[in-house]
């Protein structure tokens, strides 16, 4: 990425994120029991042949909206100044901890659960990951995104040795960003032998032929598909074969498969101002279906759509929290 044409405070930005990934392993690293602290009490099997890999997406969502919100209320001179001492203090003080201050216990609680849900999933599916926990490394995505090259690459090779030491084999991601860099992209930096697969294209194979006890059938929902879900990864069918498994009538936007309409992310990082416009501009697309649920396949759609939807009392919810909450074993 050409940073001669980026403001100041982007550049700053940039340059912490870059700083964290190559210091701390992640561009929002946070504590490791903030990370893991959703499997509590899950009974997780350690590691394994088979992991789940969260990609700390769904734990860095709260920290996201704290960031949104202090963008929301400070003033942009104050803001760059702000950001550029962090980005001097940042080499020698992790600075990312500050915005865990003032991040809410409900809504921790509420992305966790989204996490709580896949493995419940899978497991209705009959399927049990292992997690490393602690040991799990942030994939980079969002460097990759923002064209962090030289940082990416590198943690890309610490990721995969990561992987290789815990004797993994098979990589089950909860979002399509995770997806999209480990099956595609990490293969063209080194050598990556890993099957990885999205948790939706495992449970619409594992669910196809099970019978299910659906809770309540007729529901209708709007579904927003991913851009990278929709255009990198052919993850379409998947998801909406599971809504209908699970009860629910589907409504589709004017632009939804592979012409979806973007949720406004990554750019929420650099360029808020263009990130809540488009997801303004989503939200009303979404609207005009008439259905009052949204159902999203991505944490950073999920975020940027509850942001945009929010003063119109739009209901913006996770695949996973609706498949969990609607379909149960009859064994």
């Amino acid at each position: 990425m050409n940073t001669a044409s980026i403001n100041p405070q982007k550049e700053d930005i940039l340059a912490i994120l870059a700083q964290n990934l190559g210091y701390r392993g992640s561009v929002f690293p946070l504590p490791n029991w903030y990370l893991t602290s959703w499997a509590k009490g899950l009974g997780l099997p350690r590691g394994g042949k088979t992991i789940l890999y969260t990609g700390h997406m769904y734990q860095l969502l709260p920290v996201m909206e704290v960031l949104h919100q202090q963008r929301e209320t400070l003033s942009l001179e104050l803001l760059s100044k702000l950001v550029r001492m962090a980005r001097l203090v940042n080499p020698f003080l992790n600075t990312s901890t500050l915005s865990l201050v003032r991040v809410g216990l409900e809504s921790r609680l509420k992305y966790e659960k989204c996490l709580k849900d896949i493995v419940s999933l899978l497991r209705l599916a009959g399927i049990e990951p292992g997690y490393l926990y602690e040991a799990e490394k942030y994939a980079g995505a969002l460097a990759y995104d923002l064209g962090l090259d030289g940082p990416f690459e590198r943690h890309v090779h610490r990721v995969v040795r990561r992987l290789q030491r815990y004797g993994v084999e098979t990589i089950i991601t909860v979002d399509p960003h995770t997806t999209h860099v480990l099956r595609h992209v990490y293969p063209q930096i080194v050598k990556f032998d890993f099957q990885v697969s999205s948790y939706l294209e495992v449970l619409a194979a594992a669910l196809k032929d099970k019978d299910l006890l659906v809770i309540e059938t007729g529901r209708d929902v709007v579904f927003h598909d991913s851009c990278v879900y929709a255009r990198y990864l052919n993850v379409t069918e998947q998801p909406r074969f599971l809504l209908k498994k699970a009860g629910y009538q589907i409504w589709e936007p004017q632009y939804s498969y592979e012409a979806t309409y973007c949720c406004g992310g990554p750019l929420e990082t650099l360029f808020p101002e263009k990130a809540r416009e488009i997801a303004k501009l989503r939200v009303e697309q979404l609207q005009k279906t008439g259905g009052h649920t949204i159902v999203t396949t991505c944490p950073i759609c999920l975020l940027n759509l509850s942001l945009a939807g929010k003063a119109s009392g739009l209901k913006v919810v996770d695949i996973a929290q609706l498949l969990a909450q609607n379909i149960k074993s009859k064994d």
